[in-house]
């Protein structure tokens, strides 16, 4: 007999909200900036890494990532954060599979490394707090993904082990530290496969298209 998990943890940026990095590439061509400039300034210069990985752990604010991340890339500071992702949307699919899963008895929660939550705030308007079971932001807790002790956290915040659980990340490489802990893991990187693939391990149906079309 199947085994169906019964927690479900997601990840918030690229897996309940629209993809990054078409977000990121549309502030590059707004800036006047070539392509590829903020992933290479962020995400592989040392500098730009040891910054990120600070605010993500909450031991430097936003406002002074927008400033130290508008030096490395030659533009303003001001709103810096929001201005890379202001083109992020809902992931309206993945919200409502969540949603769906929770009716029908799945704890789920949310496990973010966070970007400071001023003077712009990445979660505004998904009403975390009232649509799931557990929050686990990285600045909160002074660790970050892929640290063990973050997913720990939100095991802990939903009262299940990782055996019981998915978790779904469009970062890959966070994903084997899961992985090890016991998690399922679904690698987001298409929502509809992604809702696919919880369906089969949640045991519940998530789309609304075919009710009969999971039985668990």
């Amino acid at each position: 007999m199947t085994q169906y998990r019964k927690g479900l943890v997601l990840d918030f940026g690229g897996v309940l909200t629209t993809p990054l990095l078409p977000a990121a590439l549309a502030f590059e061509k707004r800036e006047g900036l070539a392509a590829g400039t903020l992933l290479t300034g962020l995400y592989l210069d040392p500098e730009g890494i040891r910054l990120t990985e600070r605010l993500e752990r909450g031991t430097l604010t936003q406002t002074h990532w927008n400033e130290a991340a508008g030096r490395l890339l030659g533009v303003r500071p001001e709103n810096l954060m929001g201005r890379v992702f202001a083109d992020l949307r809902p992931e309206t699919s993945v919200i409502a599979a969540a949603a769906a899963a929770r009716r029908a008895g799945v704890k789920v929660g949310i496990l973010s490394n966070s970007v400071g939550l001023a003077p712009w705030n990445l979660y505004d308007g998904y009403e975390l707090e009232k649509l799931y079971d557990a929050v686990v932001l990285s600045e909160v807790h002074g660790t970050r993904k892929p640290e063990p002790e973050m997913y720990r956290l939100v095991l802990d915040a939903l009262d299940l082990k990782a055996e019981d659980c998915v978790f779904v990340e469009d970062t890959e490489q966070y994903l084997p530290p899961a992985a090890e802990l016991g998690f399922a893991t679904v690698h987001a990187v298409d929502p509809a496969r992604t809702v696919t693939a919880l369906e089969s391990l949640l045991g519940v149906p998530l789309s609304g298209k075919d009710p009969d079309r999971v039985i668990a």
